[in-house]
């Protein structure tokens, strides 16, 4: 199913219609404020530059002082609850707002905005804890793709309609407020069809120390290093992204020598490169949480941010240029082409962390970590402004600060993909999977989300750990004969995945005994564990009888036993294919196409080694 299908079904398109007003409406108001206060009050540079740098800080506040409580009240209460709560604390503000437009009350507009911030906050834990409740694990890549995509369009979207309604002669402000309480009223309609979304954790005590909670959920998301890694890369996005937004007009106007209609042409280009990135997600990934496009998509946020300074760093020699004209300009396509990559690679690098933060966390811990990753967001937000400021005063221009983010964009990256090598080792499968052949999986829904579970599969060629790896749904520990284990190449690989190395009694009993005792660990902790039982890779593409070890470790400790098929390996690149050359091995086919078949589970106590083998046979000779 398309993700698509997913905006005609109740347990999504309510949500998603809601957040995206939400975001519409955040933007339009704030984008209203900022036109009145600096083109239509008659402020001095110095006053106007007051109150647009004072903005910020007031709605960034009450993510610092509340995402903690907001984290503990999604977790306590029914969530659609909360977000009608929410949607008449915004008609309200709303409603305020209209008042501060109508009369010019800057004051009264910057306490709305503070109420804006605390909407958003309380919000935020519940936008991202939600879509696993309410959506299958492998629509959740999907369903973020979406939600991201809505969101950057409604930010456009309403970054253009309250900068055009302010602006509009002598009925502006009321345009604004119209406009402003309307969509709110409508938001908070669209959210009374979200279907019930229960508390993960009714019987949590409230703390209302704001500040102790506070430290404790940042405890409570540092505990999983994954997850605490997958946090700080989502707050590295936001860093990125603030410094990049903030310097676009001032890049618009001296470098790119545009006037307001190329600025929005270059907001335009980023947002639609962003959605795009993100709604590519589902594809690229199968339908799973691939933290492997997290690499891709720094790679890219660095590449094309180098190549926006190289393709224009100095000086417009002209001024005033509307988006027509920059068009026809020399560099203009390279430049709109940078803008709208680094977009879609900042999807393809955002949209993964979600979906593995919400894949990974604690289900009744997850809105908790959604508040620390605001925190968190917020720290790296301010930082952002601190960052530009600095920049700024130190002679840096708009571009040279872009060059400079891209390069810090490397160094952040590579510290993150350090601790957590789970990152690079999902890349370098998903890669290799994608390069190498082109596979087909069918059945993957029969993997168990959840718990202990035996994998059996027949072996055809060197890689089939990495190709099973690319395509599981969930981490899984291989079982591999110890020589393969220590290939030089791909030692680093299997370590990182955690593969279990096995030896023939023969061999290295020793090596052996470690194996099932490793085996029988994994799946006592509820890891999912994949063996070959035929024990060594075919020589002649038919699948060898299997050994009794998948035997031992069920009589260890029964577990579910998934059987799964490879097809189409052999005579493919690392297969054991014989060539013309008599004894020489030559890789072949190079992107084979390569069909996965899972049939569904067998209970441990039907699971003996023939059976098994009956069955990869027929699933075998079944995809032919």
């Amino acid at each position: 199913m398309s993700q698509f299908a997913l905006l005609g079904q109740r347990r999504f398109a309510p949500f998603f219609w809601t957040q995206a007003l939400a975001a519409f409406n955040d933007n339009a108001f704030r984008n209203a404020l900022l036109v009145l206060v600096a083109f239509q009050l008659g402020l001095d540079d110095r006053a106007a530059a007051v109150y647009t740098n004072l903005a910020p800080a007031l709605f960034i506040l009450p993510f610092f002082l509340f995402s903690a409580s907001a984290g503990q009240l999604a977790e306590k209460i029914e969530k659609t609850r909360i977000i009608r709560w929410v949607k008449w604390f915004e008609i309200a503000a709303m409603a305020i707002a209209a008042a501060g437009f109508i009369t010019h009350h800057v004051s009264l507009l910057l306490v709305v905005l503070f109420m804006m911030g605390l909407h958003s906050t309380v919000f935020g834990p519940i936008k991202y804890a939600i879509l696993p409740q309410a959506l299958k694990p492998a629509e959740l890549v999907g369903g973020n793709g979406l939600v991201e995509m809505g969101t950057q369009l409604a930010i456009l979207l309403g970054m253009i309609v309250g900068t055009t309604a302010m602006g509009v002669a002598k009925v502006g402000p009321w345009l604004a407020a119209g406009i402003t309480i309307g969509v709110a009223v409508v938001g908070y309609l669209a959210c009374r069809a979200i279907p019930p979304a229960p508390a993960t954790a009714p019987e949590l005590k409230f703390n209302p120390n704001t500040f102790g909670e506070t430290a404790r959920v940042i405890r409570i998301t540092h505990a999983d290093r994954a997850v605490w890694n997958a946090v700080l890369g989502i707050s590295w996005f936001w860093f990125f992204g603030t410094v990049l937004v903030a310097q676009l007009p001032i890049y618009t106007r001296e470098a790119l020598g545009g006037d307001n209609t190329v600025y929005t042409l270059v907001l335009t280009l980023f947002t639609i490169g962003s959605g795009a990135g993100a709604l590519a997600c589902e594809k690229l990934s199968g339908k799973r949480v691939e933290i492997g496009l997290v690499p891709l998509g720094a790679f890219g946020l660095t590449a094309f941010g180098v190549d926006l300074y190289c393709a224009r760093h100095g000086v417009a020699p002209v001024r005033g240029l509307d988006w027509l004209g920059f068009l026809r300009g020399a560099g203009s396509w390279r430049i709109a082409l940078d803008l709208a990559l680094i977009g879609a690679f900042a999807g393809l690098y955002v949209v993964p962390l979600f979906a593995f933060v919400q894949a990974r966390a604690p289900r009744e811990k997850l809105s908790r970590i959604i508040a620390g990753n605001n925190i968190m967001n917020a720290v790296l937000i301010v930082a952002a402004a601190g960052f530009g400021l600095g920049m700024g005063a130190l002679g840096f221009r708009a571009a040279q600060i872009f060059f400079v983010a891209a390069l810090l964009n490397v160094l952040v990256a590579t510290y993150i993909f350090t601790l957590v090598p789970e990152f690079i080792l999902r890349f370098v499968t998903w890669v290799l999977a994608n390069t190498l052949y082109r596979v087909r999986a069918d059945g993957l829904r029969h993997i168990p989300e959840e718990g202990p579970a035996l994998l059996v599969c027949n072996h055809v060629s060197f890689v089939d750990p990495l190709l099973l790896m690319a395509h599981l749904r969930r981490p899984a520990r291989f079982v591999m004969y110890y020589r393969i284990f220590n290939i030089p190449l791909l030692k680093f690989l299997f370590k990182t995945a955690r593969a279990i190395p096995i030896a023939g009694q023969k061999e290295d009993p020793a090596v052996l005994q470690q194996a099932w005792d490793a085996v029988d660990a994994a799946l006592a902790d509820g890891e999912l564990v994949c063996i070959f039982p035929e024990g060594a890779l075919t020589r002649d593409g038919a699948i060898a009888p299997f050994r009794p070890g998948v035997e031992k470790i069920l009589a260890r400790r029964p577990v579910p036993v998934v059987p799964m098929a490879l097809r189409g390996l052999w005579g493919s690149m690392w297969s054991r294919r014989d060539s013309a050359l008599g004894r020489a091995r030559l890789p072949r086919r190079f992107r084979a196409r390569v069909e996965l078949v899972v049939d569904a589970p067998v209970p441990p106590e039907r699971a003996s080694a023939a059976a098994l083998e009956a069955r990869v046979r027929e699933l075998r000779s079944d995809m032919a």
